[in-house]
């Protein structure tokens, strides 16, 4: 056999074997477009556009109620911390209500669309939205035994600020130095977590004073209680209390003087630490009470 006849032959076999998958490739794309069509069945086209609108106009309200609380609270601080948590409710309300609405007027509900839900949700918990449903879980676990609430100032993992919003993922917190930090609800399930106040709009704080060995205790010791009295962040209802006990600093002795108050207000907190701590330097340096006497090392 020649080159030619070979090549002829060659051209036949392929020819063949083109008619031959025609049909398995027809088949294939027939099944395609038969998928895209069912599922293009199963959505309400114009069900979408009322979801859009849904969607623009709950963003519009949760921004709205957002301003809305925060406007109030800065005028009525004693009505802050109710606020902050009917705020907190009403936004996790109003995303599931919301998330319900536009998936009811987007898809028509069959055994189709619950099918393809169903196996959506497996394998997307089973695997990439596996940390997103730990943090919703943890978010729900989170508003039924409730660590802390909206408004609280709370210490995590080092961080130390006021919780402004508990979401359906995570948690935010305003630090003092005013950075929002994002925290994953399921990180709260294994940390411990430090509320100052617990809901309450007043909270403790703790000042520490030194002085020497051998001055006016007692004196020193009225003196910081005069000071936490008078402030004008103070929250008098509740005692001022000074601990006294002696401490060993980088090998030296000194007597610590603990003034534990409570502030107003949270928002307040620092104010009133500098305004009781300026007030005492004050009075110590009025009546010759010094800080602990540093001894010098030999060479």
């Amino acid at each position: 056999m020649n080159t030619l006849s070979r090549f002829k032959s060659f051209r036949w076999a392929a020819l063949l074997l083109l008619v031959l998958a025609r049909p398995v490739w027809a088949a294939d794309d027939l099944a395609n477009l038969e998928d895209f069509q069912q599922f293009a069945s199963l959505i309400r086209w114009s069900g979408v556009f009322f979801s859009m609108l849904i969607i623009a106009a709950t963003w519009l309200l949760l921004k709205f109620m957002t301003s809305l609380v925060d406007a109030i609270g800065s005028q009525f601080a004693q009505y802050r911390m109710v606020l902050h948590k009917c705020h907190s409710f009403l936004q996790f309300f109003i995303y599931m209500s919301a998330g319900i609405v536009v998936f009811m007027l987007s898809f028509r509900i069959n055994d189709h669309i619950l099918a393809l839900i169903g196996g959506t949700l497996a394998v997307s918990v089973g695997f990439a939205l596996k940390d997103l449903a730990a943090s919703f879980i943890a978010g729900m676990t989170v508003m039924i035994d409730r660590p802390f609430q909206v408004g609280d100032r709370v210490t995590f993992e080092g961080n130390y600020g006021d919780i402004i919003a508990i979401g359906l993922r995570s948690v935010r917190m305003r630090t003092l130095t005013d950075d929002i930090i994002t925290i994953p609800n399921n990180k709260f399930l294994n940390e411990v977590t430090i509320s100052g106040n617990y809901g309450a709009l007043d909270m403790q704080v703790v000042i520490p004073f030194y002085v020497g060995m051998d001055e006016n205790i007692e004196l020193a010791r009225n003196l910081i209680q005069e000071a936490a009295s008078s402030s004008r962040y103070i929250h008098l209802p509740k005692p001022v209390t000074v601990l006294v006990k002696q401490t060993i600093t980088d090998n030296y002795l000194a007597v610590q003087l603990t003034c534990k108050a409570y502030v107003v207000d949270t928002a307040y907190e620092k104010l009133f630490e500098t305004d009781i701590t300026l007030r005492v330097m004050k009075e110590f340096k009025k009546h010759d009470i010094k800080p602990p006497k540093i001894a010098v090392q030999a060479q």
